[in-house]
């Protein structure tokens, strides 16, 4: 098997600095695991690396999609193949970093996304619930027959709760217990799963700080021109952290503070439920950045794992 890195975390913990290291030492290039920094356009919002930030270390799916494509696990474990394949045939290692677990799981798994699980009348009948009853009520249909489902995907999320309720019409199962089989497969790679993670309130004060950073760097701008770009709110994209929430600021719906208070709010739940993903993982190596007084320590103990797992010569 060969050999695959995860550097994985809840949002705003300090991934990116860490994978840029980790690639210089290791020879590695990085393959983004993130739900949105595919998406053209959409770099402050999403907090996407800059070309001057990476130092010269290659990087894979960033900047590749318009915003109107509906990007999904299936198109991004079918992207991520592809890159790892090409990161091999230079004799590098992949190193997948981003928060999106269902995506990395996706890959590290091999999970199969056929389209033969899937009904287009189930579906179009859910969207129309959607629009007439609202995303809200259709999530709340989700909760009934599958809690587990309902408490992983945010009730925005209404083409993967639309996904796990026609699922569920189809097969009479619960996507979650799905999900649960397929995390169990064997992974085709030689992997080394890491999770950074940080004391909760820390967590907490630098997702809020990286909001203030955003507004500050012209964030308000970056989604009123996409609007005018002509991008409806309703894309998969729009639907996005950083987007969504400020959407009604700009529709003149609510103030600026409102947007912000709700955008913190999201996000701290959304990095929790990150954190309570990675928990359920196999095989996971933890680091605690409120365990060490610098990163440098944390990239000491990634190399000396990878030195004793597989006697790579640093």
């Amino acid at each position: 098997m060969k050999p695959l890195i995860i550097l994985t975390g809840p949002t705003a913990v300090g991934k990116t600095e860490l994978s840029i290291a980790l690639a210089k030492s290791i020879g590695g290039e990085i393959i983004s695991a993130d739900s949105m920094q595919v998406y053209k356009y959409m770099d402050i919002g999403t907090a996407k690396i800059r070309s001057e930030e990476m130092d010269g270390v290659p990087h894979h799916l960033i900047d590749i999609l318009e915003p109107d494509v509906a990007f999904n696990v299936a198109m991004f474990k079918d992207l991520a193949k592809s890159a790892v394949e090409d990161i091999y045939s230079r004799g590098r290692i992949p190193i997948l970093v981003g928060g999106t677990g269902f995506y990395i799981q996706a890959l590290l798994y091999d999970i199969d996304f056929s389209e033969e699980d899937s009904d287009s009348s189930i579906r179009k009948e859910l969207e129309t619930l959607a629009e007439v009853k609202g995303a809200a009520f259709l999530h709340e249909k989700l909760r009934e027959v599958d809690p587990e489902s309902a408490e992983q995907i945010h009730a925005n999320n209404v083409k993967r709760v639309i996904r796990a309720l026609e699922y569920y019409q189809l097969h009479g199962e619960k996507i979650s217990t799905h999900n649960e089989t397929e995390r169990h497969k064997e992974s085709p790679y030689d992997f080394l799963y890491f999770v950074l993670t940080h004391d909760r309130q820390v967590l907490y004060e630098r997702i809020e700080k990286r909001i203030d950073q955003m507004i500050d760097h012209g964030l308000i701008s970056e989604v009123d021109n996409l609007l005018k770009k002509g991008y409806d709110s309703s894309l998969v994209s729009m639907q996005g952290l950083g987007y969504k929430e400020l959407i009604p600021y700009l529709q003149k719906k609510c103030t600026l503070d409102e947007a912000i208070y709700v955008l913190k709010r999201d996000t701290r739940h959304f990095a929790k439920r990150q954190l309570t993903w990675f928990r359920r993982e196999r095989n996971v190596r933890w680091l605690d950045k409120s365990l060490v007084s610098s990163d440098e320590e944390i990239l000491k103990e990634i190399l000396n794992t990878i030195d004793r797992e597989w006697s790579l010569q640093k």
